[in-house]
């Protein structure tokens, strides 16, 4: 079977009933290479689809073509206002600027600036994520997003730093295990995201 089906523009590339379907999907929107796509590379895709879609092609177009045409296109631009998503904020740059954040929550032994600092970067750069990635076809007021925002920082911050003080008074805890459990600190606190920072930005 080809790796690039029948394209169409409603569909995916991969089948969507499927696990190994669902998980190549993925992979496929992470992809980091489409961070490194030119404006002409850009508009060249775009211009493509924009003919298919019309039926105005000059020349026939390949599957092949056409799908990586469409990656391109949904990798850069928002599917309604059409505008180009900051780089840290797109699907594909989950991992190149999500990695060096995910490392700095799980340095040890953190001073309290610190900590306070990467919850607070973590949570602005899922807000970012999320509102650079929301439903821009149903407006929403600003207001709503700056409670999202202001909720998930302060949950986050507030999880962080009181569990850390916590364990630092538990005294009777040996240096090994206080070390453990000061790794899977960040856990919680970024999983208050979804509920606050998601919530309101999608």
């Amino acid at each position: 079977m080809s790796s690039y089906p029948p394209f169409g523009l409603d569909k995916s590339r991969f089948d969507q009933a499927t696990f190994s379907g669902r998980f190549r999907h993925f992979l496929d929107v992470v992809d980091p290479r489409s961070l490194f796509t030119s404006d002409k590379r850009l508009n060249e895709c775009k211009q493509l689809l924009d003919d298919y879609k019309n039926g105005s092609l000059t020349t026939p177009a390949s599957n092949e073509e056409l799908w990586k045409a469409k990656k391109v296109v949904q990798a850069i631009l928002h599917p309604d206002t059409g505008e180009k998503i900051l780089m840290p904020f797109r699907m594909s740059g989950f991992v190149p600027f999500g990695s060096p954040i995910l490392a700095g929550l799980l340095i040890p032994n953190q001073s309290l600036a610190r900590i306070v600092f990467w919850q607070w970067f973590n949570q602005s750069h899922n807000a970012g994520v999320n509102y650079a990635n929301r439903n821009a076809s149903r407006p929403t007021p600003t207001s709503k997003f700056i409670q999202g925002y202001i909720g998930a920082v302060t949950s986050a911050v507030g999880i962080a730093t009181g569990l850390n003080i916590l364990l630092n008074r538990a005294k009777s805890l040996p240096p090994a295990q206080r070390l453990l459990i000061q790794r899977f600190i960040p856990t919680p606190a970024v999983g208050s995201e979804p509920k606050e920072n998601s919530g309101s930005p999608k």
